[in-house]
C-alpha cells in the first residue's frame, strides 16, 4: 500500500486536516449497449477483467489513498444489482464506507453528482475524486492529490498521450507544459487540438465543482428552445407525445465533459496530471481483452500471488480461479483469465483471452483473442480466434475485405462450438450453436 506523503495533510480549513471522498460513476442499463452481448447477462461495471469486476479495480486504487474513508457508487441500475458487490467490497475493504446512490433517471455524469450533492457534502469534505468505472488504469490518485495540494488547485484531471489520429475520439486538453495548468478543454473536437486526452478521473474541490455544475444547469434552462418541425412519418411517434417532456429530460442531463469542464478550464486553477502508465477505456465488449492484459501485467509486475506460477505450460501473466480445472498438458498465456468452475481439457491452447465461469474447452481446441461466455462449450480441435491489434490502438474493430468487424471474437452466454469448427472475428449472441466454420459475422 502506498504511504500518504507528509505534505498532503497541510491544507486545511480552520486548522483540521482536509477530508477527501470518492465517487465512482457506473451509468445504467440503457447505456452500455456497445458492451453487448456481454452486458445482456451482467452490468458492464461488474464484468470480470483479470479475475475481478471492472469496478473493483477502481476500489483497489481508492483504498490506496489513506484519507478516503467514504465512497459513493452513482448510477441508475436497480439497487439489487449492486447490493451483493457492495456487501463483498465492504468486507474486502473494511476501512471504506460504501453506499450506492441510485438516480431516478439518467442525469449525466455531472447531473448525478449535483443530484446527490447533499449526501456527498455531508461532513464537509474539502475535495472528492470522481472515477468513471469503465476506465482501465493504474489510477495514480495519490499523485493527483499531491498535485492538487502543490498547486492549491480547484480541479485536477488525469490525462494521457495518444496517437494524433485517435485524439479526436476523446476530450482533448491544451495545457501549459511547465505549470501543468489546463488552458483549454474541448470534448471530441472536429479537428486536431492536442494529443493529451482526458482519462475520466478527476479530483475536485467541493467549493468549485457544484457552483460550476449549477451554472451549466442555469445556462441549459435559460437557452432558447428551438422549435423542430417533424417530418410527416414521425408525426405519430414524436409530435403528439408532448415535446416538452423530452426537452425537460434533455435539460436534466448535464455532463461533466461536454457542459462543465471547459468552464472550469477558464478558472486558472485547473491542472492536469499526465500519466505515463497504462490507460484504456472499456467501451465495447472486445475492449475487455486488452484491459484484461493491462491489469494482468500490472499484477505480474507487482508479483501478485493471485496469478498462476509460471511453468512450461503457463506463460505469464495468467489468472486461474481456484475452482477451475486445467489439464496439466494445456498451454495458457500470456494474458489469460480463467473463471470459476471452468474445465479445460488436454492439449488446449488459450492465449490473450477471457474464459468466463462454468465454460468448457474440450481437448486440443485453440482459443485466442477471444471472450468465451458463461457456460459455453467449445468442441475438440475447434478454433475460436480474433485478430491481434497494436498495443497502442484504442479501437477493437478492424477492416476485413472492406467490412468493419470486431477484432475480438465474443461468444455470449451458453454458446456451443462444434468439434473441429473454426470461428474467426465473430460476435455470437447467447444460446447459439455453431456447427460450421464462420468468419467476420455477427451471429444472431
Amino acid at each position: 500500500m502506498s504511504l500518504q506523503p507528509p505534505s498532503l495533510a497541510v491544507r486545511s480549513k480552520g486548522g483540521s486536516a482536509p477530508t477527501t471522498k470518492a465517487v465512482i460513476l457506473v451509468g445504467g442499463p440503457s447505456r452500455g449497449t456497445r458492451f453487448r452481448p456481454l452486458s445482456m447477462e451482467l452490468p458492464k461495471p461488474l464484468f470480470p477483467v483479470a479475475g475481478h469486476p471492472i469496478i473493483e479495480h477502481c476500489f483497489r486504487a481508492v483504498a490506496n489513498v489513506p484519507e478516503i474513508k467514504e465512497v459513493f457508487v452513482v448510477g441508475y441500475y436497480e439497487e439489487s444489482v449492486f447490493h451483493p458487490f457492495i456487501d463483498y467490497i465492504s468486507t474486502a475493504f473494511p476501512k471504506l464506507s460504501v453506499k450506492y446512490l441510485r438516480e431516478y433517471e439518467a442525469l449525466g455524469t455531472a447531473g448525478g453528482l449535483y443530484h446527490f450533492r447533499d449526501v456527498i457534502l455531508k461532513g464537509k469534505p474539502d475535495r472528492f475524486f470522481v472515477l468513471n468505472a469503465d476506465v482501465c488504469s493504474s489510477f495514480p490518485l495519490n499523485e493527483m492529490l499531491q498535485l492538487f495540494e502543490d498547486k492549491d488547485a480547484e480541479a485536477v484531471m488525469l490525462g494521457t498521450r495518444v496517437e494524433n489520429n485517435a485524439a479526436t475520439n476523446f476530450g482533448c486538453i491544451v495545457s501549459d507544459a511547465h505549470t501543468k495548468r489546463v488552458l483549454h478543454y474541448v470534448e471530441k473536437p472536429e479537428g486536431h487540438i492536442s494529443n493529451l486526452i482526458n482519462c475520466g478521473v478527476y479530483l475536485f474541490a467541493t467549493e468549485c465543482i457544484f457552483p460550476a455544475i449549477r451554472s451549466a444547469i442555469k445556462r441549459r434552462t435559460e437557452r432558447p428552445r428551438l422549435v423542430s418541425y417533424p417530418s410527416s412519418e414521425n408525426l405519430e411517434s414524436s409530435y403528439y407525445q408532448g415535446q416538452d417532456d423530452d426537452d425537460d429530460k434533455q435539460n436534466a442531463v448535464i455532463r461533466l465533459e461536454q457542459d462543465v469542464l471547459s468552464d472550469i478550464a477558464d478558472s486558472r486553477q485547473f491542472f492536469v496530471l499526465e500519466t505515463k502508465d497504462f490507460w484504456r477505456q472499456i467501451k465495447t465488449a472486445g475492449s475487455a481483452v486488452p484491459a484484461n492484459a493491462l491489469y494482468l501485467m500490472k499484477a505480474f509486475q507487482a508479483q501478485s500471488e493471485e496469478l498462476a506460477p509460471p511453468s512450461a505450460n503457463i506463460l505469464p501473466p495468467v489468472f486461474i480461479h481456484p475452482s477451475a480445472h486445467v489439464d496439466p498438458t494445456a498451454k495458457l498465456g500470456p494474458n489469460v483469465s480463467i473463471g470459476p468452475r471452468v474445465h479445460i481439457g488436454a492439449g488446449v491452447r488459450v492465449k490473450e483471452s477471457i474464459v468466463l465461469e462454468d465454460s468448457e474447452i474440450k481437448h486440443d481446441a485453440c482459443v485466442m483473442y477471444s471472450i468465451v461466455g458463461w457456460k459455453s462449450k467449445i468442441g475438440a480441435w475447434a478454433r475460436v480466434e480474433g485478430t491481434p491489434t497494436p498495443v497502442t490502438s484504442h479501437s477493437t474493430s478492424i477492416v476485413k475485405n472492406g467490412v468493419k468487424v470486431q477484432s475480438i471474437t465474443i461468444l455470449g452466454k451458453e454458446c456451443g462450438v462444434g468439434d473441429e469448427v473454426r470461428v474467426q472475428n465473430c460476435v455470437c449472441l447467447p444460446y447459439k450453436e455453431l456447427k460450421r466454420d464462420v468468419a467476420n459475422e455477427v451471429i444472431m
